[in-house]
């Protein structure tokens, strides 16, 4: 499956959710990682994340794809991060 993670979360636990989203996805952009993983590292991924984020004041938003065959990007501005899949 290819997963897209956008996340919004307090300042403090940043430097935590990028580290550990970072060993499962490709960072792309600020608060923006994306990546072909498993069921099982996605859901290895989640639980990570839970651990760190506070429900209550932070966000995370997973947008799962069947796969990056179907999915397209467009980029206006600089590109701040992994591209390697959009040609």
């Amino acid at each position: 499956m290819y997963i897209i993670l956008v996340y919004d979360v307090n300042v403090k636990r940043v430097a935590k959710v990028l580290k550990v989203a970072r060993r499962y996805l490709t960072w792309v952009q600020n608060s923006v990682l994306e990546g072909e993983v498993t069921e099982a590292k996605f859901r290895a991924l989640q639980l990570e994340l839970e651990r760190i984020v506070d429900r209550n004041e932070d966000s995370l938003l997973f947008y799962v794809l069947g796969s990056q065959k179907y999915a397209k990007r467009q980029l206006i501005g600089v590109q701040k991060g992994g591209e390697e899949w959009i040609y």
